[in-house]
């Protein structure tokens, strides 16, 4: 399973670096799984919502890309003069990118609200989902069908809702593409306990 992690100037450092080593334990423990984190435009970094400064491995295209599963973190929703998740559903590139990549049947993964911009990209469209919980309101207004759960497996699209259930999320993707044995080692390796059961359609 390779992931490509789509960041953006505010996304939340735990959204994305979370899953980010989830998914490198995971192959580190022998598993074909890997991941990078990639932008939509050529840059070297990216500053998080609390400053964190991370370098990106690429850029994304979702007519090229040869990525299993597209993540996207979330951060900054609620204001969306400030960088942010907020700022790119108003910007529309990344919703676009995401609907793309969606339409060419891959799937997508979005944390906290990350699942935001899913929405407005329209993979989200009568589906169940979740997001964070300051989001929930808007999510709603969105023809989503709303879960109280830390994650949704909804198939081709995965939605978490607060930022460490991005770990859930990620966890989750490793035990569906890579096994359960793996998925409790990598869980055991960065103690963490897990909440395994998500919502389903």
């Amino acid at each position: 399973m390779h992931s490509e992690i789509l960041l953006y100037d505010g996304f939340d450092e735990l959204d994305a670096v979370g899953p980010y080593e989830v998914f490198e334990t995971t192959g580190a423990f022998g598993a074909d799984c890997s991941a990078r984190l990639v932008t939509l435009d050529a840059r070297e970094t990216v500053t998080a919502s609390h400053g964190l400064r991370v370098g990106t491995d690429g850029t994304f295209n979702p007519d090229s890309s040869d990525a299993d599963v597209l993540l996207v973190p979330g951060g900054g929703w609620s204001d969306p003069s400030e960088p942010g998740a907020g700022m790119e559903a108003e910007n529309g590139e990344i919703p676009d990118t995401i609907a793309a990549y969606a339409q060419r049947g891959g799937v997508v993964a979005g944390v906290c609200t990350g699942g935001m911009l899913l929405a407005h990209a329209g993979v989200l469209d009568g589906r169940p989902a979740v997001t964070h919980a300051t989001a929930l309101d808007d999510l709603r207004e969105m023809n989503v069908d709303i879960q109280d759960t830390r994650f949704v497996d909804d198939g081709d699209v995965l939605t978490a809702g607060g930022v460490t259930s991005g770990l859930d999320l990620a966890l989750h993707l490793v035990e569906r593409e890579c096994g359960l044995k793996i998925a409790d080692q990598v869980a055991a390796e960065i103690e963490y306990e897990r909440q395994t059961e998500p919502a389903r359609n």
